[in-house]
């Protein structure tokens, strides 16, 4: 009964974190380029009372041993990197990668980060950034008469100055690919970055083999499904629910056991 008291409690636990990670996700259903999270699970150790395949004083073997598990625990939150649905802005700097890819940004002290929110502006030097004023790598800067921006699907980009009839090619918007998305490391502000569990970045154009294109004009939406985590949230409001009650059935039964003493 003590084993019942502390497996129920590790499920508890392990329900508080599921809630805990599908509020985060509702919180971001409208958070641009936004990728959902799930936890993982893993049961604990087993208290072997008897071991599989035990002779027995009989000389005949137990087929499956008796095995008794100690409850659960949180293996790991896995991101999931689906494609979110597509927002047309008509913004001519707002950028959706159709595929796999991030921008490369840029910060202040020379170091990289990567994002798929797409929603750039220029700054006060003509270059491209995001939201927190991050330099899109490799840099774009753009002349301060420019009267239109064109970005095709494979990146290039093409402006037309205000004296001008023909556009000319400015440079090359580039993405970043990873072998492991997953193992990227969250640091907010729709960013992430590298680590040894996500592999080393690889640079690539947009549309090419394994890198997806851009949509210009477009924004990716968080690929949260509200109804998916009601459904999560449910489920897990009832196993914590059913854990409590096996805590308290154990601590029924342990009352008992001690009103049999007097």
């Amino acid at each position: 009964m003590i084993r019942a008291l502390s497996t129920a409690a590790s499920g508890m636990e392990a329900q508080e974190l599921q809630i805990d990670v599908i509020a985060n996700n509702i919180a971001n259903v409208n958070t641009t380029a936004y990728k959902k999270m799930r936890g993982e699970f893993q049961d604990l150790l087993y208290d072997n009372l008897e071991a599989p395949g035990k002779e027995g004083a009989d000389g005949n073997q137990s087929p499956t041993g008796i095995q008794v598990g100690q409850g659960t625990r949180v293996a790991s939150t896995q991101r999931e990197f689906t494609m979110g649905d597509l927002n047309q802005t008509n913004s001519a700097l707002d950028l959706a990668i159709e595929g796999r890819g991030f921008f490369k940004l840029q910060k202040p002290d020379g170091t990289f980060v990567y994002s798929r929110d797409g929603s750039f502006k220029t700054d006060s030097q003509g270059r491209m950034v995001n939201a927190d004023g991050l330099v899109l790598d490799p840099p774009m800067i753009f002349p301060p008469d420019v009267r239109d921006v064109m970005i095709a699907g494979d990146g290039t980009v093409r402006i037309t100055r205000a004296n001008d009839a023909e556009s000319v090619e400015l440079g090359q918007v580039e993405l970043v690919t990873f072998a492991n998305p997953a193992g990227l490391e969250a640091v907010g502000h729709n960013r992430y970055r590298q680590t040894t569990a996500s592999g080393i970045p690889l640079v690539g154009k947009p549309g090419s083999e394994g890198v997806g294109r851009l949509n210009q004009g477009f924004l990716e939406m968080s690929n949260v499904k509200i109804v998916e985590e009601m459904i999560g949230l449910i489920a897990a409001q009832r196993a914590y629910e059913t854990n409590s009650k096996i805590i308290k059935s154990a601590d029924e039964m342990l009352r008992q056991t001690t009103q049999i003493i007097r």
